[in-house]
């Protein structure tokens, strides 16, 4: 009898182990991004930009193929990312077309699968995701639109980190003439700069701000258009020989640009003056941080 009994309390005990581990493992939508399962290491230090100050925004630890891939923060309501967050890869820039687009199952409901899922065929399904995301006809009949990756494919080199970033999630209308010229220039010159300069992990965050436009569909608001579009890379193991016009911009800086037709062009600045940009611009407070310390190494 107490041979049995110290059996059903072992059994307890690894039962109680694996449903631990389970909620570790099964990321998704999280409360938080503090575990290498929830997209811990797509963060310098494991930190998420500060200051958010909206409750309804939902955290989301991007998996692909059951490994975390990096991190966005979404506004179900205005069915686009505010920030995606990752780390760079050293590519060659090579742009891949052939990935399926995909939505994020827990947005709908968190029973859903934790990796992210390729649209089913029928866009009937799609009305089960409408309320809580962009589905692919937000996208089908707005012709002076791209969908804008904030983790863009050009700056992973793993296939399956590419297919990845393929998630509407992580995707924000940008106008076609910005898309295609300042922020794809912007996106090859930070791509090069740390292919050649940063000799350690680069982490990147790329995020929008609103002024109140929406894309429309069936007389509804469906997806916010952003007003400014930004992004800061922060690398501390940098090569210190590089020439100054490089070097000062290391280990941390910034660019931001107007999505539009005309003034356009992307500004780059310091990580300080763009957060003092996006504070009179965002829904934030005075403490709005993009990297842990500004990304100054203790």
């Amino acid at each position: 009898m107490r041979c049995n009994l110290s059996h059903c309390v072992l059994c307890t005990v690894l039962v109680i182990q694996l449903f631990l581990l389970t909620v570790h493992v099964n990321a998704g939508v999280v409360d938080d991004f503090n575990h290498i399962e929830r997209c811990k290491d797509s963060l310098y230090m494991g930190t998420p930009p500060r200051g958010y100050l909206s409750n309804s925004l939902k955290k989301i630890c991007q998996r692909y193929e059951d490994k975390p891939r990096f991190v966005s923060l979404y506004d179900p309501q205005k069915h686009i990312p505010v920030y995606s967050a990752y780390t760079f890869k050293k590519s060659d820039g090579e742009k891949r077309v052939d990935f399926p687009w995909m939505f994020e199952p827990q947005l709908a409901s968190d029973k859903g699968s934790s990796n992210m899922e390729p649209f089913p065929q029928s866009s009937h399904m799609h009305k089960n995701f409408e309320d809580t995301q962009a589905v692919l006809e937000d996208y089908a009949d707005v012709v002076q639109y791209e969908r804008g990756q904030l983790n863009p494919d050009q700056h992973q080199a793993d296939p399956m980190d590419k297919a990845a970033t393929y998630t509407l999630t992580n995707v924000v209308p940008q106008i076609k003439e910005f898309s295609v010229g300042p922020w794809a220039a912007h996106e090859q010159l930070i791509r090069k700069r740390l292919n050649n300069y940063c000799r350690g992990t680069a982490y990147i965050i790329t995020g929008i701000t609103t002024s109140g436009n929406m894309i429309r569909r069936d007389n509804l608001d469906r997806v916010a258009i952003p007003e400014y579009m930004w992004t800061a890379y922060c690398c501390t193991d940098f090569d210190h020989n590089a020439p100054y016009s490089v070097r000062y911009k290391f280990p941390v800086f910034s660019a931001y640009g107007l999505n539009d037709h005309v003034n356009n062009n992307m500004v780059e600045v310091p990580i300080k003056n763009l957060e003092k940009f996006l504070r009179g611009r965002m829904d934030v407070d005075k403490n709005f941080q993009i990297f842990y310390n500004d990304c100054v190494a203790d």
